[in-house]
């Protein structure tokens, strides 16, 4: 199965990562420049602007905002997950607005593995549990597979 492109240019910044105290990666500065022309560090939560980068890369609009669960209003829902699609993640609890987003890789029967920046603090593949995620979805531009 071909991946979308959006996930294979996520996939090319594999091991970007937040620099210690007092310096911060010019390239997750980037990430938030997509979004913003505030001069926000590596310090920021940056797991959507990650996305949101990837996405601009591939052509595609993201949300426009730093927030998680932003994603949750993008492209369409989808019932089931999908290869490279988004998945939006409560943190804290759930109706708390804090939330994290990643690319969906592949789901056991007590985790979902995403694809996503900021996890454990750099680009990587990462696990949570199921009953974290609020939603997946598609871009409204690209079939699904």
């Amino acid at each position: 199965m071909k991946n979308p492109s959006w996930l294979d240019i996520a996939f090319n910044e594999r091991g970007v990562k937040s620099f210690p105290a007092g310096t911060s990666n010019p390239r997750i500065e980037e990430y938030h420049r997509s979004i913003s022309n505030c001069k926000w560090s590596d310090k920021i939560p940056w797991c959507s602007s990650f996305l949101h980068w990837s996405m601009s890369e591939a052509g595609l609009d993201g949300t426009g905002s730093a927030l998680a669960r932003s994603w949750l209003y993008w492209g369409g829902p989808i019932d089931q997950p999908r290869h490279g699609c988004v998945v939006v993640l409560w943190r804290e609890q759930p109706d708390s607005p804090k939330g994290h987003v990643g690319l969906f890789l592949e789901q056991d029967s007590k985790h979902v593995h995403l694809w996503g920046g900021n996890q454990l603090d750099e680009v990587r593949e990462h696990f949570y549990p199921n009953n974290m995620v609020l939603g997946y979805r598609w871009p409204t531009d690209c079939h699904l597979p």
